[in-house]
């Protein structure tokens, strides 16, 4: 099975998954999304929130191309906090799936192309600083069976969506995850489905629908009651 790349309306790739018959963002503009959803209303929020943190733990489910972990390394360089990025991803990508991925390019940040590649060359399960103040440990698990072991600030929730992974998006994860993070942590998705929210407050948190990306009228912030 191979995963297709594409190119999404700003110009950054995406890659489409044959079996899930999914893509891993989003074709109105993968790094957009990535930036507002991940970044602006997740990561810029806690800080503007929690000025004065130092150290910042963030669990990403579902890494995928790693767009994300770059966005926000990227991020750090600008003297932000200290960061550990744990992140799980059940079906990694195959050399030949990652190479090639333009967002370097697009960002406009091509001189960090060799620290992108050493996020996909890190040896999963194993810590792998790609600066000073950024240690990422890449999981290969599913987010069932991922052995947590730190408080979390902030969680990236960037499974597939619910029709394609509805295994992924119940109470029963959610309340595994609001466990595991302190109060006042914040987890964002892209999602906004009525059932997501309902299973959401269910588990613990306090839901914000705030607006989406391009081309998505809302998406969902929950903090950690």
């Amino acid at each position: 099975m191979q995963r297709l790349k594409q190119i999404t309306t700003d110009g950054s790739h995406t890659l489409y998954h044959p079996q899930f018959n999914a893509t891993y963002h989003s074709v109105y503009g993968a790094v957009q999304e990535s930036r507002h959803v991940f970044l602006e209303a997740g990561l810029l929020y806690y800080l503007e929130q929690h000025p004065t943190t130092t150290q910042l733990h963030i669990l990403e489910t579902g890494w995928g191309t790693g767009l994300n972990t770059l966005l926000t390394l990227l991020e750090t360089e600008k003297q932000l906090p200290e960061i550990h990025y744990d992140a799980v991803e059940p079906f990694p990508l195959k050399e030949e799936e990652w190479t090639g991925l333009n967002y370097c390019t697009v960002l406009q940040c091509a001189g960090r192309e060799p620290v992108f590649r050493r996020m996909h060359e890190a040896v999963w399960n194993k810590p792998a600083p790609l600066s000073p103040r950024f240690m990422l440990q890449k999981h290969h698990t599913t987010i069932q069976e991922f052995w947590f072991s730190l408080p979390y600030h902030l969680v990236y929730f960037d499974a597939f969506a619910p029709a394609v992974q509805p295994e992924l998006w119940t109470v029963e994860i959610f309340k595994t995850l609001c466990q595991q993070m302190i109060p006042g942590a914040v987890l964002v998705t892209y999602c906004s489905k009525g059932e997501v929210r309902r299973n959401m407050e269910a588990a613990g948190f306090m839901i914000q629908k705030i607006p989406g990306p391009p081309h998505k009228r809302e998406m969902i912030r929950a903090v950690k009651r």
